[in-house]
């Protein structure tokens, strides 16, 4: 599930380093967050979408090396911004 423009807008707005920012680490993952929340939503009315599953499983994997890549190298923007998003609960 694409994320709409605006919502996208919000997201990069929020999650930014400075003025000019849209894609550093904070910001895909958030971005990414945001579509794997879509994703869950839709499994639960679609149980049998195994094709939207394996696109779900490359989003989550892909998260998960930001965030160890982050992790690695500003752990305080790391923890800032896991409880900024809930994750790591």
């Amino acid at each position: 599930m694409a994320l709409k423009k605006e919502r996208k807008k919000e997201v990069i707005d929020k999650f930014r380093i400075h003025e000019k920012d849209s894609g550093s680490s904070d910001v895909q993952i958030a971005i990414l967050t945001e579509r794997i929340n879509g994703l869950t939503g839709h499994f639960k009315d679609h149980k049998k979408d195994h094709h939207s599953r394996k696109g779900l499983l490359k989003l989550v994997n892909n998260r998960r090396k930001l965030l160890n890549y982050l992790k690695k190298s500003d752990p305080k923007r790391y923890k800032g911004l896991i409880s900024a998003l809930g994750l790591r609960k």
